[in-house]
């Protein structure tokens, strides 16, 4: 078969690669590093931002839109953030291009140079920061709860679709808030969100905790984040929120006049979920037959696929069919009726099986005669024959059943993917035969952290957030450690 994947376990980095092109989610462009996103990878992709912006305003945030190019100076003022994003900038020099007459074609004009280079936007800190500076007098002027939708770029040397371009989608949440408590608070929520629609939406359990000081966000006091595993044992950022204290509004002078009259610097945070989100979803949950998508994520939760030789057979199918469509719309669901007759049944079958598409049902004469229709669930690709009437309660409990089963395959792998270790040796043998999350002591320094990274290429993923604290002695120092931390090796 022409679309035919390598196996996941002949070669899981070439099985992604072909199943994001052949499953016509997105493809490289004339853009070194860059991608174009496909109409059915840019349905799925809406469907998250559908989602995650409802739960976005549900928590009291609102929508607006700040510049793509930020002025160069801006990156000056907060030491840490300019050198946390130095290397991956992209810089504007000139405003203008112009004919060349001996050699045709276009040059850049020399007469056209900026003043002042501008840097597109790689995050918008800066730039938001140096607004808010207007925004903000007085401690009635807070909180500032704002999220912008956009695209960012981040000069990057090694891409691979979704996982890591040069240029990519994400939402970006900045906030401004009176107190350090408040801007806490926020951080922590916003992490809560993301976990939730990782794991109720993506159906991809995740682990939340803190960044160590060496995976922090440039300019943050702390990073949370969420840490997804892929079924190649890899650890994968699923999403982000930073605590920033009053750093970027020292760096920006941005003060307010509180409820006792005094000048204080604003409190803030920022965080974001990017497309990354789409190459978790295609490695936590899909098999060597093609994308798995959960139903509540889907472009469409059901396919159905006319079997006939004649048109009189179609159009009577057809008209049964436009029954149960209107049934599974009177129930939210997303259907698409497939009586395009240009390709036959079978390879629609094996096409939407490519898609992920949850549930596929097909109808010839026979299943009209016996009032039946043939139900073909992805996740586990199990096939029934169940009665037409009724159809549309049948459906509904499968998307959800089906929900549930991909999100338990994908704790249950985790779960055995994860390890508790004591000594240096068995982090090593785990890593190596093993992968997945490791849990183990660490002594709570940058040096070790540089050493096992520089040693294995496992860095810490978080300080995970729901464990206890525990006495023990470092996997790679022996000194003293108060708790396990979470290593993998990531993407």
């Amino acid at each position: 078969m022409a679309r035919e994947l390598t196996p996941r376990k002949e070669n899981y980095s070439q099985w992604y690669q072909d199943l994001v092109i052949k499953a016509d989610l997105a493809e490289n462009s004339a853009v070194r590093g860059c991608m174009v996103i496909k109409p059915y990878g840019y349905a799925i992709w809406e469907k998250m931002q559908a989602e995650l912006d409802r739960m976005f305003k549900e928590t009291g945030h609102v929508n607006a839109y700040f510049p793509l190019f930020i002025p160069k100076s801006f990156f000056s003022k907060e030491a840490d953030h300019v050198e946390g994003f130095a290397k991956e900038c992209a810089v504007v020099t000139h405003y203008r291009l112009k004919n060349d007459e001996e050699n045709g074609g276009v040059v850049v004009d020399p007469e056209a140079k900026l003043e002042e280079e501008l840097i597109v936007r790689p995050t918008s800190e800066t730039i938001i920061w140096n607004t808010y500076k207007n925004w903000i007098q007085s401690y009635r002027d807070l909180p500032i709860l704002v999220n912008q939708w956009a695209n960012v770029v981040r000069w990057e040397m090694r891409t691979r679709l979704f996982l890591r371009t040069a240029e990519f989608l994400w939402q970006e949440g900045h906030t401004a808030h009176a107190t350090k408590q408040e801007a806490i608070e926020e951080t922590e929520k916003i992490i809560n969100v993301y976990a939730n629609f990782a794991e109720n939406y993506m159906a991809v359990p995740v682990i939340k905790g803190l960044k160590s000081e060496n995976e922090r966000f440039a300019g943050a006091i702390e990073t949370y984040s969420i840490e997804a595993l892929m079924q190649d044992g890899k650890a994968l950022q699923s999403g982000t929120s930073h605590f920033l204290g009053q750093n970027f509004a020292k760096a920006f002078d941005v003060k307010f006049a509180s409820k006792e009259g005094k000048e204080e610097y604003v409190w803030a945070t920022s965080w974001g979920v990017s497309t990354r989100l789409m190459g978790a979803l295609i490695m936590a949950h899909s098999d060597d037959n093609g994308l798995v998508l959960p139903p509540k994520l889907a472009p469409y939760q059901v396919v159905i696929v006319p079997i006939y030789k004649k048109a009189e057979q179609l159009a009577i199918i057809s008209e049964k069919v436009d029954e149960i469509v209107k049934k599974l719309r009177a129930k939210g669901i997303s259907v698409k009726f497939d009586d395009n007759d240009n390709k036959k049944p079978g390879w629609k079958f094996a096409e939407y099986e490519l898609k992920g598409v949850p549930v596929r049902l097909a109808m010839g004469p026979r299943d009209l005669e016996n009032g039946t229709v043939e139900v073909a669930r992805r996740d586990t690709l199990e096939k029934s024959v169940v009665e037409i009437d009724g159809i549309e309660n049948v459906v509904e409990n499968l998307l959800e059943e089906i929900q549930k089963g991909i999100f338990k395959k994908a704790f249950d792998f985790r779960a055995a993917s994860t390890t508790s270790v004591d000594t240096w040796d068995d982090f090593k043998e785990v890593l190596k035969n093993k992968g997945g999350f490791i849990l183990a002591h660490w002594d709570g320094t940058s040096e070790t952290e540089d050493a096992i990274k520089a040693e294995t290429k496992a860095t810490i993923r978080c300080l995970p957030l729901e464990f206890e604290e525990e006495e023990g002695v470092c996997v790679y120092s022996g000194k003293p450690s108060k708790r396990r931390v979470l290593f993998a090796l990531a993407y």
